[in-house]
């Protein structure tokens, strides 16, 4: 299926398609010469735009999937958990999907700052915290918003069941997302820092015999 536009887009963002009919009275003022002139600088916001808010379909992996596009900063272990942190950069998709089967059970948005959503002080910028009970215990997933990402749109509400891969919210152009699973002698890393990773498609932790 085509690639669509992610639901929580501007709601001014189908206006950016009507950028190149200025080029019209341009044209009809200031000649030919200056249309050529403009016409790259009114379609290129455009495209931009419309690539920023792309949301394609996905085929979805095994195991426990990447919430998230982009690459992965931090991988490790601690507290009798699986702590894996993903950077979403300006130019990746920034729908998020649910990197497990299960029912949402929390959805907490918590106010902060916004700082680089790859510096070390970002888990206290304002961020979304999920908490789904999962055949593997409780999973939490944090999506948090960077220093132009000002906006955070989840799609689904508390109680609901959600399935894997299937898209929960929306990071306005990009920021980062944490995602915190119980360590079971079942799940095996299948990532490490700094590899790509892609939501719903990518393979974070591997599923054995629990």
């Amino acid at each position: 299926m085509a690639p669509v536009l992610a639901q929580g887009r501007p709601k001014w963002l189908p206006l950016a398609a009507f950028l190149p009919l200025l080029t019209i009275p341009i044209y009809l003022f200031q000649g030919l010469w200056a249309l050529a002139a403009a016409l790259p600088l009114l379609a290129l916001p455009c495209a931009l735009l419309l690539f920023f808010f792309r949301d394609p379909n996905r085929q979805i992996g095994e195991g426990v999937v990447s919430p998230a596009d982009g690459r992965v900063l931090e991988v490790r272990k601690e507290g009798g958990r699986i702590h894996i942190s993903i950077y979403m950069g300006p130019l990746d998709v920034h729908v998020n999907r649910s990197p497990v089967e299960g029912i949402i059970t929390e959805i907490r948005h918590i106010e902060g700052g916004h700082r680089l959503a790859f510096s070390k002080d970002s888990p206290l910028n304002e961020r979304v915290v999920w908490t789904i009970e999962s055949p593997f215990g409780v999973v939490e997933l944090v999506q948090i918003a960077g220093a132009f990402a000002r906006r955070i749109v989840p799609y689904r509400k508390e109680g609901e069941r959600v399935l894997k891969g299937e898209r929960i919210g929306l990071i306005r152009f990009g920021s980062r997302v944490d995602l915190s699973v119980p360590d079971l002698p079942c799940l095996s890393l299948s990532v490490k820092k700094g590899e790509r990773v892609w939501a719903a498609t990518t393979t974070l932790l591997e599923v054995g015999e629990c």
